[in-house]
């Protein structure tokens, strides 16, 4: 069935306590930046498939941070998980005052069973759109139109139901939430594990030339970020293509992506055919997000994220606090999140993308301006502080008002 970092205690009913008692009720992958601030605001218990919990690497950063959590894996593929962990939720759910199910189809669907059916509430964190992710695989050819309409007419279903039984959805970001208000019958704003703007901060030109040394990047060329993962919903061929743009028009320009995926991503550069892509083309494993990332953020010229759709894009959110300049695609969350604070550009257009970069690469005082507007934006908006401090008034509201909520 699984194990647990520490063993879950027998509380009884009328055991007082100061902290809420959560259970973050995970299907696939999470976030350690997350779990360690769910961890500082509730007595938290997360319950995660044992196969992504170790293959994420997530075990090991929350055995490195010594998080006060008590981790709960199930072992199986997604059947599997499905049926042990619906068993679990039966057995458990009342010892905690609110679940939190993360993402709002088959794992969420488990969550809100167990929670009405044992009067515990149940609030889903939507980070997606649901149907639009999915209709990337089909514009990718990734799937047949059978699959697509049974895929689809699933998470209709899905949402559906997880609509009418949820106490609230959490939606990362306003264009989020306006989607899960089509289905839920309360949807609020959430910021996810926010900006930490203490450490996603601005640097001065010369502390920039001294960090690209230590992190072995080339100091004097127009260095662009790609920091996401290669998925189907991302278009990393528009940003290939634009930098390739650019070294034609005689800037001398190189792209860096940090993710689980870099290895695909060189590879794609390969499979577009893209000029000497192995001299300007640079890939290196995703690094730990809370102790080295934002010095990636730092040193970037520009960042660079190409989407077909798109929920909240925390990259881009967390470029600009650190005063670099974006260009995104206006799709999802970024059209209305980045407006006025990133250059954005039309889907899958790698010319307009690379015009952009120019713009930024010959007025880097403007785009500079730009960017610093932005990290007001975030520090205003999406601080770290906040999104924690909000979270938590949310999950003790909707455990005062229960289902009703």
């Amino acid at each position: 069935m699984g194990q647990a970092a520490r063993h879950l205690p027998e509380l009884p009913a009328t055991t007082p306590r100061a902290r809420l008692r959560v259970l973050f009720f995970v299907e696939g992958f999470t976030d350690i930046r997350f779990v360690a601030g769910l961890s500082e605001i509730c007595d938290l218990t997360m319950v995660v498939p044992a196969r992504e919990y170790r293959s994420s690497g997530l075990d090991q950063r929350v055995a490195e941070l010594k998080l006060d959590a008590t981790i709960i894996t199930i072992a199986g593929g997604r059947p599997a998980f499905q049926l042990r962990s619906l068993q679990w939720l039966w057995r458990h759910a009342r010892r905690f005052d609110v679940t939190l199910a993360q993402e709002v189809l088959r794992g969420a669907l488990n969550a809100n069973l167990a929670g009405a059916l044992r009067g515990i509430p149940v609030v889903n964190y939507m980070g997606i759109a649901p149907l639009e992710y999915f209709r990337c695989r089909r514009e990718r050819a990734q799937i047949g139109r059978l699959q697509a309409l049974a895929g689809e007419t699933a998470i209709r279903s899905l949402l559906a139901i997880n609509g009418r039984l949820a106490t609230r959805c959490l939606a990362m970001g306003p264009y989020l939430r306006t989607i899960g208000a089509r289905y839920f019958r309360r949807s609020e704003l959430g910021l996810y594990y926010g900006v930490d703007t203490t450490r996603f901060r601005p640097i001065t030109e010369d502390e920039r030339g001294a960090l690209r040394a230590r992190l072995d990047l080339p100091r004097d060329r127009f260095l662009v970020l790609l920091s996401s993962r290669i998925s189907h919903e991302k278009d990393p061929e528009t940003v290939l293509r634009a930098v390739a743009l650019l070294r034609e028009r005689g800037l001398d320009a190189a792209l860096l992506n940090l993710s689980g995926g870099w290895r695909e991503f060189i590879d794609l550069a390969a499979r577009l055919g893209l000029a000497n892509s192995a001299a300007w083309v640079i890939g290196r494993p995703a690094v730990h997000p809370m102790t080295e990332v934002f010095d990636y953020f730092r040193v970037a010229d520009a960042v660079a994220l190409a989407s077909l759709a798109e929920g909240a894009a925390y990259s881009t959110l967390e470029a600009l606090a650190c005063g670099t300049p974006v260009v995104a695609t206006a799709v999802g969350g970024m059209a209305v999140q980045l407006e006025g604070y990133a250059r954005l550009t039309p889907r899958r257009d790698a010319t307009a993308m690379a015009d952009e970069l120019l713009w930024i690469e010959r007025n880097p005082s403007a785009a500079r301006d730009q960017a610093l507007r932005g990290r007001e934006y975030v520090v205003r908006e999406w601080e770290r502080t906040k999104a924690f401090a909000d979270l938590r008034g949310i999950l003790e509201d909707v455990t005062r008002t229960g289902r009703m909520g």
